[in-house]
């Protein structure tokens, strides 16, 4: 048993980095943490890190066993979540994994009330555009944007996500509102560096027979990769921004911003799926389901 958690303290070492981050995660002194690790070398017959004055590396036995130990602490996870989901109330630890200003507009100011009708409920929440490994890095639930998941991982929709034109009133009052999506080329516009659109835009407006769609292109002489900054762009009057719905909709809804072209959506590749992500299983944490849920009914994606 003193070996499982010597495994634990290992990887909590590798995991943040160093001896002293792992020391104030887990609540102990460096010097202990570090007879943790040394012991477990002793068990290993071998050394797992390797120890600067800045920094820790893994060996390559290190990477070995470093994999095993995540293994096992998911494992207990795991053990420790089908206990939960029988409890009577959701408890313990979520750790959610979203992509970065989604998590800061959406699902950031939704947490609190979540929280406060959960009491016995502590949320993690991690910040980061990329798809993590749920298994690897310890995530109950990640929330993801996508047409289609990756084989293998259960799924929840939590709604649309769909791409929109804004301006600031300014913006409009000194250039004109353009009618027609055939009029954005002589506009200042910007979009989104790591969009796969880039500067090819196909615009769908639906009528009484069939659609009308047009495929443009639009120069941008600024792209951001990141839609919040694209937003403060659009607001201080730097042109139009093509910008994900939930990014635009405190500045539409405060009048910082109008929607231009309202009547026009964009086709494929401009839209998705939030989607509530978590290892497929027969018994879900009541922790994990308690926050699906709760995104569900009160997260207001799509309205």
């Amino acid at each position: 048993m003193e070996m499982l958690k010597e495994m634990a303290i290992f990887a909590q070492v590798v995991d943040s980095g160093g001896f002293s981050a792992a020391a104030r995660h887990l609540s102990l002194t460096t010097s202990a943490v570090s007879r943790h690790v040394s012991r477990l070398e002793a068990h290993m017959g071998g050394r797992l890190l390797q120890r600067t004055t800045r920094s820790v590396s893994l060996t390559e036995l290190g990477e070995q066993v470093h994999t095993a130990c995540v293994r096992m602490l998911n494992t207990a996870r795991e053990i420790h979540a089908l206990a939960g989901s029988y409890s009577a109330r959701p408890n313990g630890v979520v750790r959610i994994s979203a992509p970065v200003v989604l998590g800061q507009l959406w699902l950031a100011p939704l947490l609190p009330a979540f929280l406060d009708r959960y009491p016995e409920v502590d949320v993690r929440l991690s910040l980061v555009d990329r798809n993590v490994d749920l298994i690897e890095e310890g995530i109950d639930l990640a929330i993801r944007i996508a047409a289609d998941l990756a084989p293998g991982l259960a799924a929840r929709p939590l709604g649309p996500m769909r791409y929109l034109l804004a301006a600031s009133p300014s913006y409009l009052a000194a250039h004109g509102v353009p009618a027609t999506p055939q009029e954005l080329p002589a506009h200042r516009c910007n979009y989104l560096g790591y969009a796969r659109f880039g500067a090819a835009w196909t615009m769908r407006r639906e009528g009484a027979g069939e659609a009308e769609i047009v495929s443009i292109r639009v120069p941008s002489r600024l792209t951001v990769n990141n839609s919040a900054a694209l937003m403060g762009v659009v607001e201080a009057g730097g042109g139009i921004g093509l910008v994900p719905d939930f990014t635009a909709r405190a500045a539409l809804a405060q009048g910082r911003a109008v929607q231009v072209l309202a009547d026009w959506t964009f086709d494929e590749p401009y839209a998705g799926t939030v989607h509530a992500v978590y290892m497929p299983g027969p018994h879900l944490a009541l922790k994990v389901r308690a926050l699906i849920d709760y995104l569900v009914a009160e997260g207001g994606l799509g309205t």
